[in-house]
């Protein structure tokens, strides 16, 4: 399979595991892989004094997120890309996978047991809504 896997992060060691089961998958599969991190609102805050002025917005900080993590994944056998995607998680996933024409998305199994199972999960949502095969990565174990 060539193509493109789509993964989320969000900074947490749950959605690192699951980018690195999307990592391997993508070497194994002679696929790219896709690190995308969401965020919800545009915020922005301008900081600094004087002439010097930093900007701070979620979409820079997501992108971040996005970039900080591909880098960490990144292998000779393995194209690694990235980018912020607007919307909550699980939509801006499935919006990504079908701009990016992904024929996976990985996710992780995180808030699939318990109150999270009744209240929905990414991995839920996705696997409902994915436009391409999910693959739901085992990431709630050390």
């Amino acid at each position: 399979m060539t193509g493109i896997i789509v993964v989320g992060v969000d900074g947490s060691e749950t959605a690192l595991r699951a980018a690195h089961t999307a990592r391997d998958l993508a070497a194994s599969m002679g696929a790219t892989l896709h690190v995308v991190s969401a965020f919800d609102s545009d915020r922005t805050e301008v900081f600094g004094s004087g002439s010097d002025q930093w900007i701070v917005s979620d979409a820079g900080n997501a992108e971040k997120v996005a970039r900080t993590v591909a880098d960490g994944l990144r292998r000779p056998d393995t194209n690694v890309t990235y980018a912020a995607a607007r919307g909550k998680p699980a939509e801006a996933l499935i919006r990504e996978a079908e701009r990016t024409g992904a024929r996976m998305i990985v996710v992780g199994n995180r808030r699939m047991q318990g109150i999270g199972r009744v209240l929905g999960s990414v991995a839920n949502s996705v696997a409902h809504g994915a436009p391409c095969d999910v693959y739901i990565a085992k990431t709630d174990v050390d």
